[in-house]
């Protein structure tokens, strides 16, 4: 008897639950440290995701300062460890996931003044492209070691 109370009990809370109307999203931009949060609905896209990371990120004014004239120039992956960026048109409440990493997919300018009208223009590349650029450093390191033993 009191078993068939107790699945009562969760059969009525299961269904009284309310439903998710925003998700608080953590989105790393590259070069930056502290993540970006953002509240945003489960029926959102991950290109939603972007736009939304990105208007918060400079709406902070955080520093490295991107341009917004185009969200397309950015891929959301998991984290900065996953190649495979995601596809702008899942849906956020499927992924599983509240953290995320927005890398640029394109060489993007850096700019910012300090006073001195100076503007700071880094180059970046993808993300697959520092990557690979590590892991071909990785071989000559492992040369170097296999010298010296």
């Amino acid at each position: 008897m009191m078993i068939k109370n107790k699945m009562k009990e969760r059969e009525r809370l299961t269904m009284t639950r309310p439903k998710l109307t925003k998700l608080l999203l953590n989105v790393t931009v590259e070069r930056s440290l502290v993540p970006v949060h953002v509240i945003i609905s489960p029926e959102s896209t991950v290109g939603d995701l972007i736009a939304a990371a990105l208007r918060q990120y400079s709406k902070e004014g955080r520093w490295p300062v991107i341009p917004l004239v185009n969200y397309h120039g950015f891929d959301l992956h998991y984290s900065q460890f996953c190649l495979e960026s995601l596809s702008r048109d899942e849906k956020l409440n499927e992924l599983g996931s509240r953290n995320f990493f927005l890398c640029s997919n394109q060489s993007v300018t850096v700019s910012g003044s300090n006073g001195s009208g100076m503007t700071a223009s880094p180059s970046s590349s993808t993300c697959s492209k520092d990557t690979g650029e590590v892991m071909r450093g990785g071989t000559v390191l492992l040369r170097f070691m296999e010298f010296m033993l």
